[in-house]
């Protein structure tokens, strides 16, 4: 290998350990990307020692086509909060009474008294929660939280953060698997600075920065990540090979700093209970001076093997907890409001105040929730206000200083018309709408839905390319989409030749999956994934859907007389009608498979039965297996209950497998699935 290049991988390798473990800098920013550039012309002369991870291979070529539902190993638990040192010390009596109970058949303690605990303080960081897991000491995989069970595969994306290894120090022996959990999260100053930007750039502001951080990581294109410098902590384990030895959790977050994984200089080791309620208190006051958001301390059982005896319930683990501050206040002046209008029409109230630092970063915005909310709490334009972050994330208008108020003080009125295009409003309930489908703020809100995953699923086409398409005049309705072409997609900035074939055959793909994917991306109000999919099975295409009388909707399961109205009323207006007929004169398909495949002769097994699918499965992705039940007529759902009628068992299935079995719900594993159908395809290729 050339000297040369191997001399300064290691430089940038001991630089990002240096900044992101050891918090011991040696290298500027400046100085980093010139190494950086050097080395990339090198190992471009030099093919022949490419290395997968070395620092210049953290960005690939192209952008990622998508994302990879996978299932977690070791399922991701949440944590139980408490926000009073009561509860917290309720909670730690919890723990000594569980600890102290012998085992069955065994009269002896776990441990004698109370300082045979040790406890853990480790920073709650607002964040993304993230499982990194590393084979052989390389990075393999980096997958989202999710829903505890499955989450989604950004290795690309993390491959990008600078604090995150690409290779441990393989001198401090890492073990053959390693999951290392933790959370990725946006500095104040860089959330600062990105949205100091998209201001000068005429491009809305990111509402704060775990909502910034979650959306870089939702990014296709991994630049796009690289260049919004997230960092990353550790906080937890996942599935271990090796280090039998490691039976505590000090020990375990020692190990991983060696082999370079960020931990928190922070967490404090207790040796009694009242050391933790003192680094509580003490860490309350530097939350501030800290640089990113931190909204409580999560306080553990440091022995994996009290950890053990302690257990779980079925939503979180008893050995540890979370103590949440109190949403910090500040106090500012509220200058105007404007009324923003959302993707089904809806307009919310928006304050503009004068800045004031809350919670670590400088807020100038708040939500004002409704006209009923703002009547409620009386407050007008010109009012000194006191707003806090709920949850140290969104920033709202709490209450008025009425004796501070200026005699100029002036009411905030309702519009009657929409600021966007001037079209009506109407109000429901304490919300005010514009009724004005074409309404241009709603239809920018809407097509980025309409194109979103769980919707028409065109892959590449994010909120840039969207605000991008939309601000030239190539999309005006939901059909023009499907009616680009590669010149139009190749004028617009940073549109290549590959990523406009890519585009085009995502859109291509689209135009096939069917009318729930349709219903579903409309925006149309009350109408999501369930209803869709509800009207997809009632109803052959969107004509027959179209000729449904009012009743007939009412009558349909889970509806309701609002949404059936609202639904009706779409569905019979001329902008209802032009945009289905647009849609297919482009040759989106209206039809239903979901009703072709609920109707075949020999009535489906599964058809009317509420189903739920728990463990591991053999043939299917959960997705395609629940898509696939509900064209064959099913329902199914996310919860065991009373109304569950069957459960589908795969392997490695827990707590609904045994809610089912108390409840005496039939049981099929994937054998008895496919021979109750006759040893039917169920296969990925079945229509959408």
């Amino acid at each position: 290998m050339n000297d040369r290049i191997k001399e300064l991988r290691d430089l940038l390798n001991c630089a990002n350990r240096a900044y992101y473990v050891e918090a011991q800098p040696f290298m500027s920013d400046r100085e980093y990307d010139e190494r950086l550039r050097e080395l990339a012309d090198l190992e471009a002369a030099h093919p022949e020692d490419f290395d997968p991870n070395s620092p210049t291979q953290r960005i690939g070529d192209e952008p990622v086509k998508g994302f990879t539902t996978v299932r977690h190993v070791v399922p991701v638990q949440s944590i139980d909060n408490t926000y009073s040192v009561e509860e917290l010390n309720a909670w730690h009596d919890r723990v000594l009474k569980r600890l102290e109970m012998p085992e069955q058949g065994d009269d002896d303690s776990l441990f004698a008294g109370n300082d045979a605990v040790v406890w853990i303080c480790d920073p709650k960081i607002d964040g993304v929660a993230i499982s990194l897991r590393y084979e052989r000491g390389s990075l393999t995989q980096a997958i989202t939280r999710g829903d505890g069970e499955k989450g989604d595969d950004v290795t690309a994306q993390v491959r990008t953060i600078r604090a995150i290894p690409l290779q441990l120090d393989m001198q401090h022996d890492p073990p053959d698997t390693l999951e290392v959990r933790g959370e990725i999260f946006m500095p104040n100053a860089e959330f600062e600075r990105i949205n100091a930007q998209r201001e000068a750039n005429g491009e809305p502001l990111f509402a704060n920065a775990r909502n910034s951080t979650a959306g870089t990581l939702k990014s296709l294109n991994t630049q796009v990540v690289a260049e919004r410098r997230l960092n990353f902590v550790a906080h937890g384990r996942g599935e271990i090979v090796g280090w039998d030895d490691v039976t505590c959790f000090s020990e375990f977050l020692k190990r991983i700093k060696q082999l370079g994984i960020p931990v928190s200089s922070h967490t404090r080791r207790c040796e009694d209970f009242q050391e933790v309620i003192e680094t509580i208190e003490q860490f309350r006051e530097q939350r501030p001076e800290l640089g990113y958001g931190v909204d409580g301390m999560v306080v553990r059982v440091d022995s994996f093997q009290q950890q053990r005896t302690l257990g779980s319930t079925s939503k979180a683990p008893r050995w540890c907890i979370a103590y949440k501050y109190p949403a910090e206040q500040g106090v500012t002046t509220l200058l105007k409001v404007d009324w923003q209008v959302g993707k089904t029409g809806a307009l919310t109230p928006r304050a503009t105040m004068e800045p004031v630092l809350l919670a670590g970063t400088t807020v100038q915005h708040a939500t004002l929730h409704n006209i009923d909310e703002i009547t409620r709490k009386d407050i007008r334009v010109g009012d000194t206000v006191i707003i806090e972050k709920a949850g140290e994330i969104i920033p709202q208008v709490i209450s008025v200083v009425t004796d501070k108020r200026p005699r100029n003080a002036s009411p905030i009125t309702p519009p009657t018309t929409c600021d966007a295009c001037g079209g009506p409003i109407e109000k429901e309930g304490p919300k005010l709408y514009c009724v004005n489908p074409e309404c241009p703020a709603q239809f920018r809100e809407k097509f980025k839905w309409f194109v979103g995953r769980d919707q028409m699923d065109i892959v590449g086409l994010g909120e840039k390319l969207v605000d991008q398409l939309v601000d030239v005049g190539l999309v005006k309705h939901f059909a023009d989409v499907f009616t680009l072409n590669k010149e139009q997609l190749l004028s617009l900035d940073r549109m290549g030749e590959k990523s406009a074939d890519n585009l085009l055959a995502g859109i291509e793909r689209s135009e096939s999956l069917g009318l729930h994917r349709v219903l579903a991306g409309l925006g149309i109000r009350h109408i999501g994934s369930s209803a869709s999919k509800a009207l997809a099975r009632h109803f052959a295409d969107v004509d027959a859907l179209r000729k449904a009388s009012l009743d007939e909707l009412i009558a349909l399961p889970d509806f309701g007389e609002i949404t059936a109205t609202g639904l009706h009323m779409f569905l019979n207006s001329p902008q209802g009608r032009e945009t289905f007929e647009r849609l297919a004169s482009v040759g989106v398909d209206l039809s239903s498979p979901m009703y072709v495949q609920q109707r075949v002769e020999s009535p489906s097994p599964v058809s009317g039965k509420t189903i739920v699918l728990t463990g591991t499965l053999e043939h299917f992705t959960r997705p395609e297996l629940t898509e696939r039940l509900e064209q064959l007529g099913a329902k199914v759902t996310g919860s065991v209950s009373k109304k569950t009628d069957l459960v589908i068992s795969g392997e490695s299935a827990g707590s609904k497998l045994e809610k089912a079995r108390q409840l005496g719900i039939e049981v099929w594993d994937e054998a008895a699935l496919m021979d109750a159908m006759g040893n039917e395809p169920l296969d990925s290729d079945a229509p959408a």
